[in-house]
């Protein structure tokens, strides 16, 4: 094969192997953001209150 065909192929892998790993990162962060929705929606049902369990002010000794 010439050195232009050569060049050709590699470039095509190139942008093959750059799709793929841009299609892995969106997969990934669809995971990230649905994992992160069923943390809020538990946190939700949990609790009736966006606040804490703490005593809002410190008990006396």
């Amino acid at each position: 094969m010439h050195e232009y065909d050569l060049h050709h192929l590699r470039a095509a892998e190139l942008l093959r192997r750059a799709e793929q790993e841009r299609l892995a990162r969106e997969v990934i962060r669809g995971r990230r953001a649905l994992r992160r929705e069923a943390l809020r929606r538990t946190a939700e049902s949990e609790s009736h209150t966006g606040r804490t369990r703490r005593l809002r002010f410190p008990r006396a000794a």
